[in-house]
């Protein structure tokens, strides 16, 4: 649980300060294709949790999404966007600083109340929590792309 929400919050501190530094020259392109990014590795990430959950091997299900190359998939897949605001902070010629350190902290502290909600859905639910976490994320990973171009 802390290595999952402690990895979230840092991912979601740094992403912003990475887009911001990036600033102008590198804007323009990164908001072409940021969405698609996150929707995807949101999605790829979604179709293993349910093929686990559907999966008659049980030690498939008791996968680890804390370790490992799940691990940067999901923190990078929850913070493309805020690689974008960073640079839409840059723009705006706004210090970094503060809002990547709130961002980053409530970023962990969220996670960590997510999971341990999770953990005890997962004990009264089963394969169904894992199934429904899965169709949660491609539901994030939609609701990125429709806002990306409702704001267009």
């Amino acid at each position: 649980m802390l290595r999952l929400s402690f990895h979230f919050g840092l991912f979601q501190f740094l992403m912003p300060i990475l887009g911001w530094l990036a600033g102008l020259t590198v804007a323009r392109y990164v908001q072409l294709f940021d969405h698609w990014i996150a929707f995807g590795l949101l999605t790829g990430v979604a179709v293993h949790m349910i093929r686990s959950a559907l999966s008659e091997d049980e030690k498939v299900i008791l996968q680890d999404p804390s370790r490992g190359v799940m691990l940067v998939v999901l923190s990078v897949a929850t913070s493309v966007d805020a690689l974008a605001i960073g640079l839409s902070l840059a723009l705006l010629n706004v210090s970094i600083w503060y809002p990547a350190v709130v961002i980053g902290i409530v970023t962990g502290l969220s996670s960590f109340v997510g999971i341990l909600m999770g953990k005890r859905f997962s004990k009264k639910f089963g394969k169904r929590s894992a199934i429904f976490g899965g169709a949660l994320l491609i539901l994030i990973g939609v609701r990125i792309l429709i806002v990306h171009f409702l704001s267009r």
